[in-house]
């Protein structure tokens, strides 16, 4: 196929009675547009901005455009995006919390949901209480309001609206075109949302840079690669007993209190969370270029602010409450990829060195430490550290010599 327009024209299989013929070639040219080119690109500020642009070319009297779209995301329910004429397009994020559908329930976008209608309201005759936003609305000047629900085919509802200010507000023709355009635009939408989720949702799983390194082509068994890192171990001291008697709820809420602690110190740092083990945390820093001081030292201080922040929580709560961590450092060189069996593959490293780091870890309660580092991690920090011995490690035939701060 050659020519975009028969593409465009599948989406709407009649004209919409009211669409002239200067109004329907409009249309046919914004949905081409977001098909064959919006669709590829990666700004999705900009193409709506273009696509608000493109139907006030039309003459459409918009003044006002938002799209939103519920996002599978750890802390946030949804965005939306802003378009305000001769304003840069704003986005807002929805977090996740225990009060949030209540607002939803108060907007335009719950009511098209669920009649699964698109939704006009003529602003000067309508109630403020009717939604939580007509009184911004008419604050803002805007007499004229449309929302249209956006539905997509795994079942999630989302939305677009658009306001005017124009005395006449949208003219049967002006709707006419909106709703001829927006089969292609829910197709971009969903296109667009859908890359994003699985950016999101892997970003969740397995951290940023593994995400990077699946995207560009890396989920084959055996496809791996070596780097150089820093790695910190850390584990909660008496995880075992002092959670053998709760419920799994709270054991959940204690982790999550304690992941919260540390996790935040390591990305700051640039360091990746690979894995959660239980109580165990498994994260690189790596090496950059022939930089081999910066990753360890990032993760000693990504380390002491962990420490330093269980130190604070700790002496904000009451006793039973309390808990505390050790953690191990090691540098060394790791295997780097894809490990499993058939379809179930994690992405995490591998390698000699990702057992001193674990073996090490074990010597934090054994010695009493909170934070233990092995030689090859303290030879490449800028202040010398203070030696503690040298220890048998279980499959390991060396001895470890370990340090501490």
């Amino acid at each position: 196929m050659t020519d975009a327009a028969p593409l465009a024209s599948l989406l709407v299989p009649a004209a919409i009675g009211g669409l002239g013929a200067q109004a329907r070639a409009a249309g046919d040219a914004i949905r081409d547009w977001l098909i064959c080119e919006a669709r590829l690109s990666g700004d999705g500020d900009h193409v709506f901005a273009q696509f608000c642009e493109k139907l006030v070319e039309a003459g459409v009297p918009i003044d006002r455009a938002t799209v939103t779209v519920t996002t599978l995301h750890a802390e946030l329910s949804a965005v939306a995006r802003f378009w305000v004429r001769g304003e840069p397009v704003r986005r807002e994020a929805f977090a996740y919390r225990p009060g949030s559908r209540e607002q939803y329930e108060r907007s335009p976008f719950f009511h098209v949901h669920q009649s699964r209608q698109p939704l006009s309201l003529w602003l000067p005759t309508t109630p403020d209480d009717r939604f939580g936003i007509v009184p911004q609305l008419k604050a803002d000047g805007y007499v004229h309001y449309f929302c249209y629900p956006i539905f997509f085919a795994n079942g999630d509802d989302n939305g677009v609206a658009f306001a005017t200010r124009a005395p006449e507000g949208f003219t049967p023709e002006a709707e006419a075109l909106l709703r001829y355009v927006l089969p292609a635009l829910t197709v971009y939408v969903e296109i667009s949302a859908g890359n994003q989720r699985l950016n999101q949702i892997l970003s969740t799983y397995v951290g940023s840079d593994p995400r990077d390194e699946i995207l560009a082509g890396s989920v084959h068994r055996g496809q791996i690669k070596r780097i150089r890192s820093a790695i910190l171990f850390a584990d909660m001291r008496g995880y075992t007993r002092r959670t053998s008697s709760m419920e799994p709820e709270a054991v959940a809420n204690l982790l999550n209190d304690y992941f919260d602690c540390l996790v935040p110190q390591i990305e700051a740092e640039g360091g990746e969370v690979l894995k959660y083990m239980g109580d165990g945390l498994l994260a690189i820093f790596r090496d950059q270029g022939d930089d081999t001081g910066g990753a360890p030292q990032s993760a000693l201080e990504a380390a002491r602010e962990g420490l330093r922040c269980i130190a604070v929580r700790n002496s904000e709560v009451s006793e039973v409450e309390r808990f505390e961590a050790g953690i191990a450092l090691h540098h060394g060189e790791v295997a780097y990829g894809n490990v499993g069996s058939g379809t179930r593959l994690d992405f995490t490293v591998v390698g000699r060195d990702v057992n001193v780091a674990s073996r090490v870890a074990k010597l934090n309660k054994q010695l009493a430490e909170p934070l233990l580092m092995t030689r090859e991690f303290a030879d490449h920090l800028w202040t010398a550290p203070a030696r503690i011995g040298a220890y048998a490690a279980d499959g390991l035939d060396d001895l470890i010599e370990v340090f501490k701060p």
